[in-house]
């Protein structure tokens, strides 16, 4: 299974037309099994936003394509509209709907949607109902699939002087996706690539095995932070046999492309 991670495509003023072309150009030449984009595919949740988002992504196609709401995709300062219909623009032009679960290939992708427009609208959060859904759809994993989990938040920060609050109740939704037997966990939010294992986020001991968390930076927006100020990435993954390859691709403006950067490797899961 090979994916093509992005994430914070930010459809609007801090859009990058040139490295979203750059981003469909890695995507032809890589041909992944599929495309995952976790989050803010906008950044006013706009319906022109939207409309520009629906016509560039509709150019993944045929590759399988799975989306999730960042807290920009719902409209934070339209107060009105956030507290009457906040998802209404994602769903007229996105999916219609929230939390979505897609086979691909042996692999199963589940993506639940962190945004959270009446309570904790930047950190996000994801709730119990949401939980059972996921649990749902990992229960009946046929054996020997991949389990993939996307989110928008961050459930651990990247450690560094920026680091953002994650989600409310982080620990208890770490100890989920264990009991869930997830190989991978694709998120965004943070602007800077980084990856961390499950057991950072529980006490010593506590995780029966490591889960790669991988986070994609700002792909298409000029809204990069920390170590990626400036800059834009995406992940190409490789889920494999004995072991999962995370490898962060950087756009180079020299060369109009995305450029390999940095590469981890980490043992798959063994209780197939």
């Amino acid at each position: 299974m090979k994916l093509v991670h992005a994430s914070d495509l930010h459809f609007g003023r801090p859009h990058l037309p040139v490295v979203a072309a750059a981003l469909l150009r890695f995507i032809r030449e890589t041909e992944p099994d599929a495309v995952v984009v976790s989050g803010d595919l906008t950044q006013r949740a706009k319906v022109v936003e939207f409309q520009a988002a629906r016509a560039y992504l509709d150019q993944i196609s045929p590759i399988p394509l799975v989306t999730t709401l960042g807290n920009h995709d719902v409209p934070v300062y339209r107060i009105f509209e956030r507290l009457l219909s906040p998802y209404g623009n994602y769903r007229a032009h996105i999916s219609s709907d929230l939390d979505t679960v897609t086979d691909v290939g042996g692999t199963r992708i589940v993506a639940l949607s962190t945004a959270a427009p009446y309570t904790h609208v930047v950190n996000g959060r994801l709730s119990r109902a949401q939980r059972d859904f996921a649990n749902l759809a990992f229960k009946d994993t046929p054996v020997g699939w991949n389990r993939l989990l996307t989110i928008h938040h961050h459930v651990i920060g990247p450690g560094d002087h920026e680091s953002d609050a994650p989600l409310p109740d982080a620990s208890e939704i770490i100890r989920s996706f264990h009991k869930w037997g997830l190989d991978l966990v694709l998120s965004g939010h943070l602007h800077r690539s980084f990856v961390k294992t499950s057991d950072e986020g529980l006490p010593a001991g506590a995780a029966p095995r490591a889960i790669p968390i991988v986070h994609a930076g700002t792909t298409t927006s000029s809204r990069g932070r920390g170590k990626e100020l400036g800059r834009n990435s995406l992940n190409l993954i490789r889920v494999e046999d004995s072991e999962i390859q995370v490898s962060v691709y950087l756009y180079s403006g020299a060369s109009d492309r995305f450029v390999p950067g940095p590469s981890y490797r980490y043992p798959r899961r063994l209780d197939l």
